[in-house]
């Protein structure tokens, strides 16, 4: 069982890695698009309104594309000063609960993601300036929270059958 766990999260780090990238593409993508929307605005006095739309509804799947990459870097804040002090069996039960929690949550927010993605192909909208269907900008976030909540789980189960004394928890 710990070897196929093993196996399938290392399948999803090379998946987190490419999430990541795609997350780095968007924010250039954003920061040339504003760069560009303010030498318009400033330079040419013609202010242009696809830029704040644009940038906008890119902010959804760019908050979400380093979410897993983060959790694979165990990047994400922590106060360690307190928890050192504790026994090994004490910090992996808290990283338990701390997985259970971003679990959770990740799964809450992936559904709503799912959710609303799936609403907006339904019923067709489209942005108001930029005429492009909604679903495009929700997809890859719901996207990127479906992959954190696999790999959350995955790193969950990997948890419970590491022991708490071999310091890879």
């Amino acid at each position: 069982m710990i070897g196929i766990i093993d196996r399938l999260i290392k399948i999803f780090d090379r998946v987190v890695i490419w999430l990541a990238g795609v997350g780095a593409a968007i924010v250039l993508v954003q920061m040339l698009w504003i760069s560009y929307g303010v030498i318009v605005r400033y330079g040419l006095g013609k202010p242009d309104r696809m830029v704040t739309e644009a940038t906008a509804l890119l902010l959804f799947p760019v908050a979400f594309a380093g979410l897993a990459y983060a959790m694979r870097e165990d990047a994400f804040p922590k106060v360690t000063m307190a928890t050192d002090l504790f026994s090994p069996k004490v910090r992996k039960t808290l990283q338990i609960i701390n997985h259970i929690l971003m679990f959770g949550v990740g799964g809450f927010f992936a559904y709503a993601g799912v959710s609303a993605t799936i609403r907006s192909f339904n019923s067709g909208v489209a942005s108001e300036i930029l005429h492009l269907p909604r679903y495009w900008f929700w997809a890859p976030g719901a996207f990127a929270l479906v992959i954190f909540s696999i790999y959350a789980a995955l790193r969950l189960i990997r948890l419970f059958s590491t022991p708490a004394n071999s310091g890879e928890f």
